[in-house]
């Protein structure tokens, strides 16, 4: 058996996405699975551009009983951000955003990794981000 993700997608629009997340831990916890995919995002509606990146704006989460470790995709991960055990909060970085800083196969892929997950552990991540798309 294996963590319960489920995912809802609040906005898809041409510069901002809005990700809702939550996850029901079976124990097994989740160890650098995609959570934001940017192919799966919808493409710049002038251009048709795919969506090749995001930067995070803001995020809103609840973690109940485990971590959370956000991740930038990359052949080497780079960690992005650490949400803390048992806590709740809203993180505001809208003033400058963070942008992906990944190297070397970067895909512009956001990963999540669970810490100390036990059976019916929680979380809910809300991801307000900016899209970025390849250039011409």
């Amino acid at each position: 058996m294996a963590d319960t993700l489920t995912s809802q997608v609040i906005q898809d629009g041409g510069r901002t996405a809005v990700l809702k997340f939550t996850n029901v831990s079976d124990g097994s916890g989740q160890a650098a699975a995609v959570l934001v995919d940017v192919s799966t995002l919808s493409a710049d509606p002038v251009t048709r551009q795919a969506c090749t990146g995001v930067t995070l704006q803001t995020i809103t989460f609840s973690n109940i009983g485990m971590g959370v470790e956000l991740l930038w995709d990359a052949t080497t991960n780079v960690p992005l951000l650490n949400l803390p055990q048992d806590w709740e909060d809203t993180i505001d970085f809208s003033a400058f955003g963070i942008p992906n800083n990944a190297g070397v196969g970067k895909t512009g892929d956001i990963l999540v990794t669970t810490v100390g997950a036990t059976a019916g552990d929680t979380y809910l991540l809300v991801l307000t981000l900016t899209k970025s798309y390849a250039s011409v």
